[in-house]
C-alpha cells in the first residue's frame, strides 16, 4: 500500500483551505457569542454572519437578503423542492426535473410523489445534456417548479441554465438549480441566468463540511424548512454554525475571485491527461460532453473491466478516485446518470470518475498516466471473455 496520496476526487469533497481555516479559528474560542444574543460579544458574531452572507451573495450576483444558510447542498435541495411544493400547492402540483440529478433531488421528488405531486423526469442526450425545448414541452398549467442541475456531479456536463431559466420564466414557472458542483468552477449570475433558487455546498470549494446555502429570489413563495426560532428570517431555525459560516464566506470569495485563472489551470491538467490516456489505452470512452464540462471532471469507461476492481488496484497505489457520486458509492446498480445517457450497463460498470482540483499537480497526472494503463491491462487479462 502506497503512503503517498494522489487525490483525484475533488467532486466528492475538498480539503478546507488553510486561509479558510485561519478565518474560522477565532470564531471557535474568541468570538463565540450567539449571534441572536443582545450584548457586545454577540454583536461581533452577528457582524461575522452578515459579512459571510454578503460574500455568498457577491459570488452569485444576489442580494444578501436572498441568501439563507443551511447545512449543505442536500438540505438546500430538500428545502427548495419541498418548500416550493408546499407553498404553491394551490397553484399546481407538477414538478419538472431530469433523470440525471443528484439523489438529493431525485429522492426528494420521489417523496413529493408520495404526497400527491406529479414529477416529470426529462431525458438527456448521449452527452448528458438537457434540451431546453424538452423543458418547455413538459410544462403544463399545473407546473410550479423546474429543477435542473447546473453541472452534473458524475460526468461534469454543464447545462444551458440561462436558456432553461428563460423557458421557465416565459411560462411563469419557478426555476431551481443544484449548483453544488458548479460554484467555484462556473461563473454564476442568478439574474442573467434567470435562477429563482440555487443550492450550494461549502465543502465542494475548499470550505468546511456541514455548510451550505440556498439562494431564494425575493418574492418567491416557499415554506419554512425548520421551525423553532427566528434565525434566517424565521425560515430555517437553529443557532448558526458561526465558524462554519465564516469559513463558507471566505471559501466562496476565494473560489470565485479568480475563477477563470483557477479553472484554466485545472482544465489544462484535465485535457493533458485525457489526450494521453485516450491515445495510450485502447477501448476507452469519454463520458459526458466533450467541451461543455466542468474543468476538473474526467469520466471514462474502459471496456472489459470492472470499475470497482480498478478503484481497488489504484487505491493500493495511493490513488483516490471514484466510479461515480460519493453519495451512491456501494450501490450495485449501474450509475443512473450513465444509464440515462444510454451508456450500456457493461460500460457503465466500467467507469472511472477522476476530479481534479487545487491538490492536483503535474507530477500527480504523470503518476496516474504511468499507473492507470497497467492497471487496466492487468484487469483485462484477468477478465474472462476479453481478448
Amino acid at each position: 500500500m502506497s503512503e503517498k496520496i494522489y487525490y483525484f476526487d475533488h467532486a466528492a469533497t475538498t480539503p478546507t483551505h488553510p486561509e479558510v481555516v485561519a478565518a474560522m479559528l477565532p470564531y471557535f474560542t474568541e468570538h463565540f457569542g450567539n449571534p441572536s444574543s443582545l450584548y457586545g460579544l454577540a454583536d461581533e458574531s452577528r457582524e461575522a454572519v452578515t459579512h459571510a452572507r454578503g460574500q455568498v451573495a457577491d459570488a452569485l450576483g444576489a442580494s444578501p437578503g436572498e441568501i439563507f444558510f443551511t447545512a449543505g447542498g442536500t438540505e438546500s435541495d430538500n428545502w427548495a423542492l419541498k418548500g416550493v411544493a408546499l407553498a404553491n400547492r394551490e397553484k399546481g402540483d407538477h414538478i419538472i426535473t431530469t433523470a440525471i440529478e443528484h439523489h438529493a433531488i431525485l429522492h426528494t421528488c420521489e417523496f413529493l410523489e408520495r404526497q400527491g405531486f406529479s414529477v416529470t423526469y426529462l431525458p438527456v442526450d448521449r452527452y448528458g445534456m438537457v434540451d431546453p425545448a424538452a423543458v418547455e414541452e413538459a410544462i403544463t398549467d399545473r407546473t410550479i417548479l423546474v429543477s435542473v442541475m447546473t453541472a452534473n456531479n458524475e460526468v461534469g456536463t454543464i447545462q444551458p441554465i440561462a436558456e432553461i431559466g428563460a423557458v421557465a420564466h416565459k411560462h411563469g414557472v419557478l426555476f431551481h438549480t443544484d449548483a453544488v458542483q458548479a460554484v467555484g468552477n462556473v461563473p454564476i449570475d442568478v439574474d442573467a441566468m434567470q435562477i429563482d433558487l440555487l443550492s450550494l455546498s461549502g465543502h465542494k470549494f475548499y470550505g468546511p463540511k456541514g455548510t451550505g446555502a440556498l439562494y431564494i429570489r425575493d418574492g418567491v413563495a416557499i415554506e419554512t424548512f425548520v421551525h423553532g426560532g427566528g434565525q434566517e428570517k424565521g425560515r430555517r431555525a437553529g443557532t448558526e454554525n458561526l465558524p462554519g459560516l465564516v469559513g463558507l464566506g471566505a471559501a466562496i470569495k476565494r473560489a470565485c475571485d479568480d475563477i477563470h485563472g483557477h479553472t484554466a489551470r485545472v482544465a489544462q491538467l484535465r485535457d493533458r491527461f485525457l489526450d494521453e490516456i485516450l491515445e495510450s489505452v485502447p477501448e476507452v470512452t469519454l463520458n459526458g460532453h466533450p467541451t461543455e464540462r466542468l474543468p476538473g471532471n474526467i469520466n471514462i469507461s474502459f471496456a472489459g473491466i470492472d470499475g470497482e476492481a480498478l478503484l481497488t488496484l489504484l487505491g493500493m497505489q495511493g490513488v483516490c478516485a471514484s466510479t461515480g457520486s460519493a453519495c451512491s458509492s456501494g450501490e450495485e446498480t449501474p450509475s443512473h446518470v450513465l444509464t440515462a445517457m444510454g451508456v450500456p450497463p457493461s460500460l457503465a460498470r466500467a467507469s472511472l470518475r477522476l476530479s481534479l482540483g487545487d491538490l492536483t499537480t503535474e507530477a500527480d497526472v504523470d503518476f496516474l498516466l504511468d499507473t492507470l494503463p497497467d492497471a487496466v491491462a492487468r484487469l483485462r487479462r484477468l477478465s474472462r471473455g476479453h481478448a
